[in-house]
C-alpha cells in the first residue's frame, strides 16, 4: 500500500497539530501549504490557555506535552475584575492547578513547527481554491491528493468545496492595543487577565510573556468603524485614568465574525475542515483549543480507520461538538456585550 497523500491548507495551530500527529502515526506524505512567506511573516496573536480536556489532550497526542509544560505560564491563569470608575479590584481568581495554563500563541506555533519533518510546510504557496482531492494554488497550478484538509481559518479557500457558508459580522468590535514593560499597566493586569465592564463597554488586558500586554476595548459598533485614540477615549471618558491608559498607542481594529449555527455539510470523500474553517465563533477562549482537538481527532481517526472512514468518523464527532461550542460562545458574546443600539 502507498502512503496516502494528505494536503493541509494553513500553518496555524490546527493545521500543524494535524500534521504532527499524522507524522507520529507513520504518515510521511503530509504537506502543509501556507501563503505567508515564513513563520515570521506576521505576529501570531496573544496568549492562549490550553484546556485540560481539549488542547492539552491534543498536545499529548502530538507527543509534546512535556515541552509545552516547560513553556506554559501557570501563573497566567489568574483572573482579575476591576471597577471601571475606581479601578479597584472587585473580583479575583488566583492561579490554581493546571487546568488552563497560558502560553503565547507564537511559542506554541514554533513548538509545533519544530516538531515536524523538514520540508513539511511549503511557505509562500497559497491556495486559491479546492475540490475533493485537488488543490488549485494562487499561481494557477494544481495538485492532486487523497485528502485535502482545510485548516485555513475564517476566510477558508477550502470551505466552498463543502459549504456555501461565509462568516457574518457579529456586531461586536475589538480594538487592540499593545504595551511593553509598562509597570502600572502590568500591576493592574496582574499575572493573567484583567477585565472591566460598564454599560456595554468592556476592556480586557492579557499579560503575555516578556512583560508584554495586549489589551482589547470591546463594544458594539459598525463593521467599518475605525476610531482615533481621541474618539475611543471619548467612549471611555467616565473610566478611571489608569484604565484609559490601556487605550493609548496604535489601534488595531478587529471586527468579530462567526459562521452560521449550525454549520454542517454532507460528508464528501477527499476533503474536510477543522478549526475556524469549520466553525468560526467568537473568541472567548474556545477556538484554539477546539482547532487542536479537531486536528488530533482527525489524525487519530485516519490512523485507525484509513483516510475515507477516518474522515467520516471524525466529522460525526466534530460537527455536533462544534455546534455546541458555537451556541455557547454566541450566547457568551451576547451576555458580554448585550444587543442594543450601536454606540458608534
Amino acid at each position: 500500500m502507498t502512503t496516502p497523500r494528505i494536503a493541509i491548507a494553513g500553518a496555524g495551530l490546527g493545521g500543524l497539530t494535524c500534521a504532527r500527529v499524522l507524522q507520529l502515526r507513520g504518515f510521511e506524505n503530509v504537506t502543509v501549504f501556507e501563503r505567508e512567506s515564513s513563520p515570521e511573516a506576521r505576529q501570531q496573536g496573544g496568549t492562549i490557555d490550553l484546556h485540560a480536556g481539549s488542547g492539552q489532550e491534543a498536545i499529548r497526542a502530538a507527543g509534546l506535552f512535556d515541552e509545552w509544560r516547560a513553556l506554559a505560564r501557570f501563573e497566567g491563569q489568574e483572573q482579575r475584575k476591576v471597577d471601571p470608575v475606581t479601578a479597584e479590584l472587585i473580583e479575583h481568581e488566583p492561579p490554581e492547578g493546571d487546568f488552563r495554563p497560558e502560553i503565547d500563541r507564537g511559542q506554541l506555533r514554533q513548538l509545533l513547527l519544530g516538531s515536524l519533518a523538514p520540508g513539511t510546510v511549503n511557505w509562500g504557496l497559497g491556495i486559491g481554491s479546492a475540490k475533493p482531492g485537488e488543490i488549485t494554488f494562487l499561481d494557477g497550478s494544481t495538485a492532486e491528493f487523497d485528502l485535502v484538509i482545510g485548516a485555513d481559518g475564517a476566510w477558508s479557500r477550502v470551505r466552498p468545496a463543502l459549504s456555501p457558508a461565509v462568516p457574518h459580522y457579529t456586531g461586536v468590535m475589538f480594538i487592540e492595543t499593545r504595551h511593553d514593560n509598562d509597570v502600572p499597566l502590568l500591576d493592574l493586569t496582574g499575572q493573567g487577565t484583567m477585565v472591566a465592564d460598564d454599560e456595554g463597554l468592556m476592556l480586557w488586558a492579557q499579560r503575555n510573556s516578556g512583560n508584554h500586554i495586549r489589551a482589547y476595548a470591546c463594544m458594539r459598533a459598525r463593521e467599518d468603524w475605525k476610531p482615533s485614540n481621541a474618539e475611543l477615549l471619548e467612549l471611555y471618558a467616565d473610566w478611571h485614568p489608569s484604565l484609559q491608559a490601556f487605550l493609548s498607542g496604535e489601534l488595531i481594529h478587529r471586527p468579530l465574525y462567526a459562521l452560521p449555527v449550525p454549520h454542517t455539510w454532507e460528508h464528501t470523500p477527499g476533503v474536510t475542515l477543522l478549526g475556524d474553517a469549520a466553525h468560526l465563533m467568537p473568541p472567548l477562549g474556545v477556538g484554539a483549543n477546539l482547532a487542536m482537538e479537531d486536528a488530533a481527532d482527525l489524525a487519530l481517526a485516519i490512523a485507525e480507520h484509513g483516510v475515507r472512514e477516518g474522515v467520516r468518523t471524525y466529522e460525526s464527532v466534530m460537527l455536533p461538538r462544534a455546534i455546541d461550542a458555537q451556541e455557547r460562545t454566541n450566547a457568551g458574546l451576547l451576555d458580554m456585550v448585550p444587543a442594543r443600539p450601536l454606540r458608534v
